[in-house]
């Protein structure tokens, strides 16, 4: 099979990922693809910058396998696998690091080479908790090459060459081609990995343009590329892409249950609440364009002009004890915070396991949000009347957040508003957006 026909059939993979899977595919798109010498690269590796592949071995997959190392690549970037390791011994890790991503794919119905470390017992577990159980020299091999730090397995041209290897290889490049890596890539290397994001679509099309043009990505890469300069920083990036790629495939509909509760458990402890809450309602502001008439002293042209809509925004509060009024009091006063900035109007109302005879209090945008003096609660929890209330009185929100520990009785269908629950302990949702109170 010719390069051109390995080309062909990972586009293919990708494609099939964005299509049926467009979590992983949104990932996968950030890792241009960069065929490597077989000398160095016997499957396929990547450094969470590029994703380098054996054409041979490429060959030999069927189009399902191929998906899957594409995945696999992206989900070691995605898990920041390059910037856990720490003490820890390089085999070892990269060995739980697999036996890790590997079972979030299998619960995915992926399936992957017959090489493909697989274990019923690691389901569920981060590769911090697979790497103790695993013997000190593990005699399982991960079936591709991590090249995220110097202590690695170099190849045999290049043993006892360290000045070499840390310097020649910009050189030879730009003696090849003219160009430094960095300006093959497009600027990367000069632009630095925060840069890249900033550009918004640009990061997610150049993988494409890498592959369907550039005859430098069709030429095998002969050698290991340098690890990253800054780790912390690229793990941060791939922190916001795993987030972005998780909300639109929520709002797609093609998120699965196994991976939202990845997914949320992941960016709980990484992101702070008030952050990730600020994001959403971002997102529900309504900022467009209009193209009404504007006054005639203005003229006669028709220009867009930017305008906002007030954001209705439903908040309601778990009262059945389990959450205290000083929380309650600093949970309000953040959304407070950030109604102004989005121009909401806020519906406020309270539940333990009925609604607050009180309730609903109302709030402009320009009108303090505050708890109201002698809420009720102390019952149990029921989360299924204030979803009831908002459809009986068709308030149809932009938003609702609910606020609780989520230890209660849910509804049994999903609203066809966005719902985001900041949640006090580690209980799961059904539905909506989880936010993890830390």
């Amino acid at each position: 099979m010719d390069i051109i026909a390995i080309e062909t059939k990972l586009a293919a993979a990708r494609t099939r990922l964005i299509l049926d899977k467009p979590f992983l595919g949104s990932l996968v798109m950030h890792l241009p693809l960069k065929a490597a010498d077989p000398k160095w690269c016997k499957t396929t590796a990547t450094d969470a910058r590029a994703f380098y592949y054996n054409p041979g071995y490429i060959s030999r997959l069927t189009l399902e396998q191929t998906q899957f190392v594409l995945a696999h690549e992206a989900m070691h970037c995605a898990l920041s696998h390059f910037a856990r390791r720490n003490h820890r011994q390089k085999h070892r890790w990269d060995v739980a690091c697999d036996y890790a991503v590997n079972m979030i794919l299998d619960e995915e119905n992926m399936r992957g080479p017959e090489d493909a470390l697989m274990s019923a017992s690691y389901r569920g577990l981060t590769a911090e908790e697979i790497y103790p159980v695993l013997h000190e020299d593990p005699p399982e091999q991960p079936m591709d090459q991590h090249l995220f730090d110097d202590d690695r397995d170099m190849p045999p041209e290049s043993e006892g060459k360290p000045e070499e290897r840390d310097t020649g290889e910009g050189d030879e490049r730009e003696s090849q081609s003219g160009k430094t890596e960095g300006e093959q890539d497009g600027g990367q290397g000069s632009q630095g990995e925060g840069e890249q994001d900033q550009q918004g679509q640009g990061s997610q099309a150049q993988p494409q343009e890498s592959q369907g043009s550039g005859e430098a990505e069709s030429e095998a890469q002969d050698r290991p590329p340098q690890p990253p300069m800054d780790p912390e920083k690229l793990s941060e990036q791939w922190k916001s892409r795993l987030a972005a790629a998780a909300q639109a495939a929520r709002q797609a509909g093609k998120l699965s249950q196994s991976l939202m509760r990845f997914v949320d458990n992941l960016l709980a402890p990484q992101l702070p609440w008030r952050a990730l809450l600020a994001r959403y309602m971002m997102n529900a502001a309504r900022d467009d364009y209009s193209f009404q008439r504007t006054s005639r002293r203005e003229g006669e042209a028709l220009m867009p002009r930017l305008y906002s809509q007030s954001v209705n925004v439903v908040v309601a509060l778990d009262t059945s004890g389990s959450v205290n009024d000083a929380e309650l009091r600093e949970f309000l006063t953040e959304i407070d915070a950030l109604k102004g900035q989005v121009r909401a109007e806020i519906t406020l109302h309270a539940c333990d396991d009925r609604m607050d005879a009180a309730g609903p209090w109302r709030y402009a945008m320009w009108e303090p949000l505050v708890l109201p003096a002698g809420i009720s609660g102390g019952g149990g929890t029921d989360f299924r009347p204030p979803f009831d209330w908002v459809d009986r009185d068709r308030l149809n929100p932009d938003l609702l957040i609910y606020f609780t520990d989520a230890e209660g009785e849910f509804p049994k269908q999903e609203p066809q508003y966005p719902v985001v629950w900041l949640v006090k302990g580690k209980a799961p949702v059904p539905f909506g957006v989880r936010i993890q109170l830390n």
